[in-house]
């Protein structure tokens, strides 16, 4: 009885390239890099700037500063009351910026963003990582990946709050009803921040997840949809978020620091 041996594979091609990739694969990382930095560096000056947050005219106040609950904040725009001690390296709101900043470091979307802009890991599909290995989620600190569905929930109540600010701005400060484009930037940048809050991975489980028959739960089958929905622009409302939010806070600042005047549709 004789025995036959499979012949010997082929060696790997040696090549030299670190990609055969021939595309701009490059681009996308470089203009994501680009684009969080800019953000960052615009919203750390504000944050730390303490000044021209508020328009005592309108109720305008930016969602920079929102809640404002720091002992140097305007009585006027501290709607949830003053307790946080006024000091140059503490923000008005840092009561809600450190979990927000969570929120967003720990989602899908951005995780995948900063992962390869920032630490190309890896950069691209079919381009080596930049690291020599790499041990996942599951080590200091990006074990803190997984408190995502936590930084939801206080994420939600921020945007509540977004809310009641752009409703409060409805009303002037002779209590009469309002409406100026300050209101609608304000209520744009808020449903832009409810669209991103509501179609986050964590909130899509938590109104569907561990269900074995949605016919059984139609309620939930219904809000696991629409999160569903929400959930397939995540990263297009991820960045429509960073551009109100930015936008929302220049036009505030520029009305409180005297650039030009609110232009008013109703009083």
């Amino acid at each position: 009885m004789t025995s036959t041996s499979a012949p010997p594979g082929r060696p790997r091609a040696a090549i030299a390239e670190r990609t055969l990739r021939t595309d701009r694969w490059w681009l996308a990382p470089l203009l994501t890099f680009a684009g969080l930095s800019a953000w960052v560096v615009y919203a750390t000056v504000r944050v730390f700037m303490q000044t021209d947050y508020w328009v005592p005219a309108y109720n305008y106040l930016t969602p920079f500063y929102s809640p404002c609950v720091s002992l140097g904040c305007v009585p006027e725009a501290a709607h949830f009351g003053r307790f946080l001690p006024d000091h140059p390296l503490i923000p008005y709101a840092a009561l809600s910026l450190p979990f927000l900043l969570l929120f967003r470091l720990t989602c899908y979307y951005y995780r995948r963003a900063y992962y390869r802009s920032f630490w190309l890991s890896p950069p691209a599909c079919a381009v080596p990582d930049g690291h020599g290995k790499y041990s996942g989620e599951t080590r200091f600190p990006l074990i803190f990946q997984n408190a995502h569905r936590w930084t939801f929930y206080l994420a939600f109540v921020i945007s509540a709050i977004n809310t009641w600010d752009a409703v409060l701005a409805m009303w002037n400060d002779q209590g009469s009803f309002a409406l100026g484009l300050g209101n609608v930037i304000l209520w744009a940048n808020v449903v832009l921040l409810w669209c991103y809050t509501l179609g986050c991975h964590s909130c899509r489980h938590i109104m569907g997840g561990r269900m074995r028959h949605f016919s059984k739960h139609p309620i939930r089958y219904r809000l696991w949809t629409f999160s569903s929905k929400l959930n397939t622009r995540h990263m297009l409302f991820a960045w429509l978020t960073l551009a109100s939010l930015a936008l929302t806070d220049f036009y505030v600042m520029s009305l409180a620091a005297g650039w030009f005047h609110d232009i008013r549709f109703i009083n």
